[in-house]
């Protein structure tokens, strides 16, 4: 393998990345909609599309080492430093190319996981808060069948009428 097979890996790896991007903006309009009945699903796309990415990581690393093998560079040199040991011709260009809109796309994505996350984080609070006010007016039922609250109320009208 070689320079070529490198370029079409990341450009896969590329590909992944703008599609972990849609997942987490999909999440994010899942969370921020309050419709929380497909927050489940959304995750599970995001984990699936996190294992690709892993698979595709693993196989840029090798095909790194591959290349940076034929190129006389250290085999364990990061795309980065591949670009700056990169013959002269294209590949320098090419994988500096590569390594920026990666770069741009992580960052994306880790302002969106964090957004993500302060929403849950929100929404737990909220839940939890709700849970709270709903334990706090249970109550005993009394001998009309509702809940000492709900009698007090009835009580409370039948006075007035």
């Amino acid at each position: 393998m070689g320079a070529e097979e490198l370029s079409a890996l990341l450009w896969k790896e590329r590909e992944l990345l703008e599609l972990l991007i849609f997942k987490l903006e999909e999440e994010q309009l899942i969370l921020t909609s309050g419709k929380t009945r497909w927050l489940q699903h959304a995750t599970r796309e995001v984990e699936q599309v996190l294992e690709r990415l892993r698979a595709a990581g693993l196989a840029r690393t090798v095909e790194v080492g591959s290349v940076a093998a034929e190129w006389g560079t250290p085999e364990e040199a990061t795309l980065r430093q591949l670009a700056g040991d990169a013959p002269p011709g294209p590949w320098s260009s090419i994988f500096a190319a590569h390594l920026k809109a990666m770069t741009e796309s992580t960052t994306k994505i880790r302002e969106l996981r964090e957004t993500n996350e302060q929403y849950l984080r929100a929404a737990s609070r909220s839940t939890q808060e709700t849970l709270a006010t709903l334990e706090s007016d249970a109550g005993t039922y009394g001998s009309r069948g509702t809940s000492n609250a709900a009698s007090d109320a009835w009580h409370m009208l039948d006075k007035d009428l």
